[in-house]
């Protein structure tokens, strides 16, 4: 079994407003040891006015197939 941080599952999509919260919340991911699995989405989100953002990360463990 793949050990994460705070027993999280091997598999976690970041997602939030298109910020530098959102890109430290991603980088901080990678510092832990999870890694970027696929590319980015983004969005717009009309009854916000913002760009909104999600990010896929993989513990750096998994054996993922994509």
């Amino acid at each position: 079994m793949h050990q994460t941080p705070e027993d999280r599952p091997i598999y976690r999509l970041l997602t939030g407003k298109d910020d530098r919260a959102f890109c430290e919340r991603v980088s901080e991911a990678l510092a832990q040891g999870w890694r970027l699995y696929g590319s980015p989405s983004i969005t717009y989100d009309g009854g916000m006015d913002c760009i909104k953002v999600a990010q896929a990360v993989v513990w750096h463990e998994a054996d993922v197939i994509k």
